[in-house]
Parts: C-alpha cells; structure tokens; sequence
C-alpha cells in the first residue's frame, strides 16, 4: 500500500525513527543496521517500507535498503515470526549474513537474536532453506572458477559456496581459494560455506 515514505527525518529513536512528509510525521520502526546509517535529524531520506495491519494496530516497519526489506518480508511468512522478531534478527545481522545462516543451517546465529529461540531458528531454516538456496543458485556465472578435485555432478555446489562468499563481501579469488582448500567429494554446501568460511574467518 505504502512503497516507500520520502521526507524529512524529524529525529531517531531505538527501534524507529519518524519521517515528516507533506506536513505528517509518519512513525516507522526499523531496524538497527538502518537507524545507525540514517543521517541527522533534518536530512532528507527515503525509506522503504512495509505496512504491516493486525487486529489492534497499523504499522509501518521501513528500512534504508531493498535486501533489508527483503528479507524481513521473507521472514514474516515464517510461521511463529512476526514482525518483532524479523526486526530482532535483522539488528544481530545484515542480510547477506542472515541468508548464509539460514543455507548453512546454522540455528545458533539466528537464534543470537533477541527473542528468537532454537526452535523458531530452526523453523526459520526449514521454511527458507530451498528458497535462499536457489536465489544463491541464480547468482553464480560461467567465469566462477572451481576447485580443479571438483567432480562435474558437484560442480554446481562449488558455484554456489563460491558465489555466497562474494556476496559477502569477499574477493572472487579469496572465496574460490577457500572453497578449493576445503572442497571434498560428497561434501553438502551447507558444509563447504561453513568450512570455507572458518578458513576466511582465521586468516
């Protein structure tokens, strides 16, 4: 309903920051990684959002970046996550952070947010593991290297591992070399990016 709330940014708080736009002050909560990106108070800003309705109140919830939006989208048509949740886990990690998490299934990352348990991080990966899988599928290229010891039928598993890493953040040649000094044949990618990533970790 409301894509996006362009204005003036009227002052910050813990969780929310309020926006004057055409003479209203719009209340909307975000995130940490957004609040600590916004500008001073009396800086235009843009911000992305998502109307949220339940029974007792209408929310906007909004944020700098369209990954962010994203994913906090994603994570509210996890059963038993609602908004508060997504926001708590979004302010422990960015979102390329949280999608390594959930394809590595690593439920201790996610549950490190307040208010999420082992359980619902467990949900959250069960119900989100294939899709974020095969969004990372679609990123990697013909020109990703792989690791000479890969089997042609785990070709693609490298691919992935290879091209999560670079969305990360790391070098196309950090991510292939890491992968390369882990790779083993019959390894899973949940096990390649976590190796991989402890590798890059220690360096």
């Amino acid at each position: 309903m409301i894509a996006y709330i362009k204005g003036t940014l009227d002052h910050k708080g813990l969780d929310q920051a309020v926006v004057e736009a055409a003479g209203v002050g719009y209340r909307i909560l975000t995130s940490l990684g957004t609040l600590q990106e916004l500008p001073e108070p009396g800086s235009v800003v843009k911000i992305l959002t998502h109307y949220h309705v339940r029974e007792d109140a209408a929310l906007l919830y909004g944020f700098l970046t369209r990954d962010e939006l994203n994913v906090f989208e994603l994570l509210i048509t996890v059963s038993g996550v609602g908004p508060k949740a997504a926001l708590s886990i979004l302010s422990s990690m960015p979102p390329a952070k949280f999608s390594m998490a959930v394809i590595a299934g690593d439920a201790k990352a996610l549950s490190r947010a307040q208010g999420v348990g082992l359980k619902t991080a467990q949900r959250i990966i069960i119900e989100l593991g294939d899709k974020l899988k095969k969004e990372h599928a679609g990123l990697k290229t013909s020109h990703t290297p792989l690791p000479d010891n890969a089997p042609a039928y785990q070709a693609s598993a490298a691919a992935e591992a290879i091209s999560a890493l670079v969305v990360l953040g790391y070098s196309q040649s950090d991510a292939s070399m890491a992968v390369g000094s882990v790779y083993q044949d019959g390894m899973s990618l949940e096990t390649l990016i976590m190796k991989a990533l402890r590798g890059l970790s220690a360096v």
